[in-house]
């Protein structure tokens, strides 16, 4: 079969690129390098199933006839990071939202299934956790630029779920949960890479707020193997699935447990939210998955534990 990953050259989308030419599918990946990074996938180049394409998703003719010549399309790429999301605005809502309108335009053309890669901040300031995937979303208001990256992905999902309903599009939604895993960035935010390099390097550890929000965190490989069995299942099409993992976390605790793995001297410090992004800034104090629904569809269990992932991530990040 053959697969075009858009932002394949990105932490999730390399990963998934390996595990498909692994199984022996032919692997196209387009990624405009704005944030992923060839380095990820040098190691694929010399496979003769793997093709890379340097190009942006918005190039509506161009993804035309990629998406014409294969089979099935994994839509990864989107503006991704708080700190890229507050930093460019406008690129974020253009690229998630134009970018995946001409994705399912051409896939529609063409009648290509689309699995689309969804966000946990669709959820945004919703209390009630674990998230379900049929509970509300809970947005601040317009003037906070933060909440345009959740905003934005909400609709990639309406417009997907709207080709699936009036055109019959093959579509199916995941909603990741934190994913965290080698080849991770922490350049535009991500908290564990974040923490990981500051600790190696003796750094101060930096925990925005008060540290006592908590998060899920689900290895990439865990991930990985959920998107490609959901790609796979027929009943799947039309449906939204979170992808993560039910043990909740402290980023206090993160930060300790990080701490300890590395034999780190690093002093933890805590940063106020406006200091580290933008005055009035909003986060979401628990960000928890409720995985029912993907368990009866896949039989999905988490096979990574947070500190086997994080020592995975200590080795990599010391190479």
């Amino acid at each position: 079969m053959k697969i075009l990953i858009t932002g394949g050259a990105g932490f999730i989308g390399s990963h998934l690129a390996e595990e498909l030419l692994r199984r022996g599918e032919e692997v196209y990946v387009i990624d405009n390098l704005s944030t992923g990074r060839l380095e990820n996938i040098k190691h694929l180049a010399a496979n003769p199933h793997f093709h890379i394409i340097i190009e942006t998703i918005l190039e509506e003719k161009a993804m035309e006839e990629h998406i014409s010549r294969c089979d099935m399309i994994f839509h990864l790429a989107a503006a991704v990071g708080v700190r890229l999301i507050i930093e460019k605005p406008v690129d974020t809502i253009e690229t998630n939202i134009l970018g995946t309108e001409i994705v399912l335009k051409a896939a529609n053309k063409y009648k290509r299934k689309v699995i689309l890669a969804s966000t946990s901040e669709v959820y945004g300031k919703n209390s009630k956790v674990p998230f379900r995937e049929d509970d509300d979303s809970v947005y601040g208001p317009t003037t906070k630029s933060r909440w345009s990256y959740a905003c934005s992905k909400a609709i990639d999902e309406f417009l997907a779920l709207a080709y699936f309903h009036e055109k019959n599009l093959p579509v199916v939604i995941a909603r990741l949960f934190n994913t965290i895993g080698p080849r991770q960035t922490g350049t535009y935010g991500m908290v564990v890479p974040s923490f990981v390099k500051q600790a190696l390097l003796s750094y101060p550890i930096k925990v925005f707020g008060d540290g006592k929000q908590t998060r899920s965190f689900t290895y990439v490989s865990d991930v990985i193997t959920a998107l490609i069995e959901l790609s796979e299942h027929s009943k799947a099409v039309g449906e939204v699935f979170n992808i993560g993992n039910g043990r909740e976390v402290t980023i206090n605790h993160l930060a300790k447990l990080i701490k300890k793995m590395t034999n780190s001297k690093s002093k933890i410090v805590h940063v106020p939210y406006e200091k580290a992004f933008e005055k009035g800034f909003e986060d979401m104090k628990r960000r928890v998955p409720d995985i029912t629904k993907l368990i009866s569809f896949i039989g999905y269990q988490p096979m990574v534990s947070l500190e086997d992932s994080l020592e995975r991530i200590i080795a990599y990040s010391r190479e």
